[in-house]
């Protein structure tokens, strides 16, 4: 039976049991998953569950997998490319997405799910679990929360291992990357209501650290929830700068070359009794039968550094297995 994941701010874990109703709006009360690609392409992307249950921790088997690391060549190829747009003044940032691949010898989904109660508060569990295939993850990342007339969203960008915090803070590329973030996300919600900035600060994620800037919007008036997820996604951290018809083009065909699976950095998201929250789907593991995939991204700038941004993708991927696998 179907089952989505959501993880609260408050540190519940819900899942939704199907069979699922599917919709084109969310609906007026009660529980409701918004799952999509990362195109935004399904058109009924509201799942109503039969019920819905807080997770409680099982004995499920450990999941054991036999992993293949990404090529660095087809990497290569791209971060050349992105770099080239960037000096000819197409873009300013993108990010490209390499994937793991990998075979279980043992133990499956639950497993997984079994995993994201050793979460830090930092990460937000989400996910889809159907007959063969799905993908879970924890996320650092939230895309929007939108309740009583505010949204209270967030720019997350820049990485780096937990110990190297002290010379993360002044680094001016990992600075830069984060601010291209947050000024293009102020701008994409400027005209909605009075923006709130924080302080830039660094989160510390167990084996990553990231800069957060959080952002609250009091809005001049009521806001769609679709109108906000296709203003909103993909999150300057995960799409181009600038985003446009020309720039996602690109990157989806660089996303496609280096088999990105779908739904990573797509909107995942609960509507609970009025308040909607979405999560942006990274930091997770996807799979069909016994086959596993583990995507990371990077954001590739002007001072970005090849061997740099493949450093930081294995990191990622590190903390992911660390984290949903052991």
């Amino acid at each position: 039976m179907d089952r989505a994941v959501f993880g609260t701010k408050e540190g519940d874990i819900y899942v939704g049991h199907g069979p699922f109703t599917t919709s084109s709006e969310p609906p007026l009360s009660g529980v409701a998953f918004y799952k999509n690609d990362f195109a935004l392409s399904e058109p009924e992307p509201w799942l109503l569950p039969a019920r819905v249950e807080v997770l409680e921790q099982s004995d499920a088997a450990a999941l054991e997998v036999d992993w293949t690391e990404p090529e660095s060549a087809p990497f290569a190829e791209v971060f050349r490319e992105v770099v080239e747009a960037i000096s000819r003044g197409v873009i300013e940032k993108s990010v490209p997405v390499v994937t793991a691949k990998g075979h279980a010898k043992s133990g499956g989904p639950d497993a997984l799910l079994n995993r994201l109660f050793a979460a830090p508060e930092t990460l937000r569990p989400y996910g889809w679990i159907s007959e063969n295939e799905g993908f879970l993850g924890a996320t650092p990342e939230v895309l929007f929360r939108a309740f009583d007339g505010r949204i209270y969203t967030m720019a997350l960008a820049g990485t780096a291992r937990s110990d190297e915090a002290g010379i993360f803070a002044v680094d001016d590329k990992e600075i830069r990357e984060h601010e291209f973030v947050a000024q293009t996300l102020i701008a994409k919600l400027s005209d909605l209501g009075m923006v709130r900035k924080k302080e830039r600060e660094i989160i510390d994620l167990g084996k990553l650290i990231h800069f957060q800037t959080l952002i609250e919007v009091e809005l001049y008036q009521h806001e769609k929830t679709e109108k906000l997820i296709k203003r909103l996604h993909p999150t300057p951290a995960l799409g181009p700068l600038p985003r446009t018809t020309e720039t996602m083009a690109l990157l989806k065909e660089w996303r496609e070359r280096l088999g990105c699976p779908p739904e990573f950095g797509a909107p995942f998201g609960m509507m609970r009794d009025g308040e909607f929250e979405a999560l942006v789907a990274i930091r997770m593991i996807g799979w069909k039968g016994d086959e596993y995939v583990l995507p990371s991204g990077c954001g590739v700038i002007e001072e970005s550094r090849l061997v740099n941004e493949w450093r930081e993708l294995a990191l990622k991927r590190s903390a992911v297995r660390d984290l949903l696998v052991g």
